[in-house]
């Protein structure tokens, strides 16, 4: 089971940073998984899901290596207390992982529609550590186990159920609340621009630099809430996505788009959110930079 949880970690612990760092494009081998690591699914109160998989799966590497941290040798009365309380410990936390990994498993499949193989690597490993810790443990009482695993997975579901009640597949939550009735627009601009944002979207579209999107892309969001409303109005926006409004999925096709947010400057495609400085670089502006948001600050 150590080895498992180990394997867990090292898988969250990069798609934690690949999450972090907006590399996520760079490392999904379809569109799909994109759309699902970033999607509204993916973030728990602002914090990668990942995260929070990275602190279970390390939870489970330190209750399975604990025994080994005493000797039954030197200490059998020692040694056989911490191996039933890391036994009961991986119980509890394969059933929480494999009940939340299970339910993660049921939205990729009725709600987002995608193919994920980090999903299903993650899902494998929780469910793999809960087989071992229920079946694969000597018990006394081999019934107690089963019935707090059923209770613990009952709770579970209820909890994960509720968490993500007010979440729309695909659509990440704004600064502003939940997603307004904006239908296939996606949320308002909530952010206000100033000169410098209104300038470097005028020399963007003056240079010719596109910007394609997706409605539902909360990366897209964030990218919008740095310039602003007035400010993005001047951009030159690109919808991919079919049901988008005014949608030119075709465009995005011929122009090599293969994740969201993009922008093409100079011929060249820069893909994920980027800061309006790297931007100006990048398109050769050379106005004022007094520019109101960073990527933090609309996160």
């Amino acid at each position: 089971m150590g080895a498992i949880a180990v394997l867990g970690v090292l898988e969250t612990t990069f798609l934690t940073v690949v999450k972090l760092t907006d590399q996520v494009a760079t490392i999904c081998p379809t569109e799909g998984c994109n759309q699902v690591l970033t999607s509204s699914y993916a973030t728990v109160f602002g914090v990668p899901l990942t995260l929070f998989g990275l602190l279970g799966y390390a939870l489970m590497a330190l209750f399975a290596f604990a025994p080994y941290g005493i000797s039954r040798d030197r200490d059998r009365k020692g040694h056989d207390r911490l191996d039933r309380i890391s036994g009961w410990g991986l119980l509890v936390g394969g059933s929480v992982m494999a009940a939340f990994s299970g339910y993660l498993m049921f939205l990729l499949v009725n709600e987002l529609h995608e193919f994920c193989p980090y999903c299903l690597l993650s899902a494998l490993f929780s469910f793999s550590l809960f087989g071992l810790a229920a079946f694969g443990q000597h018990w006394e009482d081999e019934g107690q186990p089963l019935f707090t695993s059923l209770i613990l997975v009952f709770v579970t579901l209820i909890g994960v159920t509720g968490l993500y009640a007010d979440q729309r597949p695909g659509v990440a939550a704004t600064p502003a609340g939940a997603m307004a009735e904006a239908g296939q627009r996606g949320a308002a601009i909530t952010t206000e621009s100033g000169r410098s944002e209104v300038a470097l979207a005028e020399h963007l579209t003056a240079v010719g630099a596109r910007y394609f999107g997706a409605y539902w892309c909360p990366h897209c969001y964030s990218q919008k809430q740095l310039f602003g409303s007035e400010a993005f109005d001047k951009l030159t926006y690109v919808e991919c996505d079919a049901n988008g409004y005014q949608a030119q999925p075709q465009v995005c096709q011929d122009a090599g788009v293969r994740a969201y947010p993009t922008w093409e400057i100079d011929g060249e495609l820069y893909e994920g959110t980027r800061e309006l400085r790297e931007l100006a670089r990048l398109s050769g502006y050379e106005g004022a930079r007094e520019f109101r948001h960073s990527i933090r600050s609309v996160r």
